[in-house]
């Protein structure tokens, strides 16, 4: 689904990428872990547009999106999520979810002053969308609560709600499970793995909970010094003594439970 070649970001003279080339493959859930600089989060920046690289290559299939911006990306199928979470704090949930949806006629100015019954009439297409979504992601106890007024846990599944709401092919996740309960987390997951089952998404997801990498992904990239350092399953990762060494720092042994 998506390919980097040979991706540097440099800033100054800090190279947060020097070189990382990998590949999210359709259809699968792929982690990205790594130690804290390692050049995670600035590799997601420059896959969904928000830096340009300094030099290397990005593909969406077999199309060059290097340098495209966020929005240019998101009509392609490219969305992603933040570690903290941007709602829409003041509409309610099924609000944040309608308002994601592209090419809607009323924000238009034109279209919504001449083509009022058009509008109406594809917002309750777009609110029978959204309650879906609302159901499926099974928070309907929320659905008319101002989404400031969730917990981050709530929050994130209102982020993929949005996504859910577009036509996202491949959606880009940093830091699910952080401040996240557990109980949370396990409807989180479990939303992941439909999607992925079920709709056919592919995801790539940068974090820290080695559980949650071990449950949901493969296969597992690891970064380390803005290059990839390996790749494969996650218990083959989680035994690489070279992943324990760079990205753990705790010489031999296996990783701790819930670390990443």
């Amino acid at each position: 689904m998506i390919r980097v070649v040979d991706v540097c970001k440099h800033f100054g003279g800090v190279r947060a990428v020097d070189g990382a080339t990998l590949k999210i493959e359709e259809g699968a859930i792929t982690g990205l872990i790594g130690p804290n600089g390692a050049g995670k989060t600035t590799l997601f920046n420059v896959i969904a547009g928000v830096y340009p690289p300094t030099s290397g290559r990005v593909y969406l299939g077999d199309e060059d999106i290097t340098g495209l911006r966020p929005h240019e990306l998101f009509r392609k199928g490219v969305a992603r999520t933040f570690q903290v979470a941007h709602e829409f704090s003041t509409l309610t949930v099924l609000e944040n979810l309608m308002v994601a949806a592209v090419d809607q006629i009323g924000e238009d100015l034109l279209g919504a002053w001449m083509r009022p019954g058009r509008v109406r009439s594809q917002e309750a297409v777009l609110r029978r969308k959204a309650e879906e979504v609302v159901e499926f992601l099974n928070l309907e106890a929320v659905a008319g609560e101002p989404a400031g007024n969730l917990s981050g846990g709530q929050k994130k599944l209102v982020e993929i709600g949005r996504v859910m709401m577009t036509d996202a092919r491949v959606i880009l996740l940093d830091e699910i499970a952080a401040g996240v309960n557990r109980a949370l987390l396990r409807d989180i997951s479990g939303t992941i793995l439909r999607l992925n089952l079920q709709r056919g998404l592919t995801f790539c997801m940068i974090e820290h909970d080695m559980d949650l990498i071990s449950l949901l992904c493969d296969p597992v990239i690891v970064m380390a010094e803005g290059a990839v350092l390996t790749q494969g399953p996650a218990p083959d990762v989680r035994a690489d003594e070279r992943v324990i060494e760079s990205y753990l720092g705790r010489g031999r042994g296996n990783p701790p439970a819930g670390s990443a």
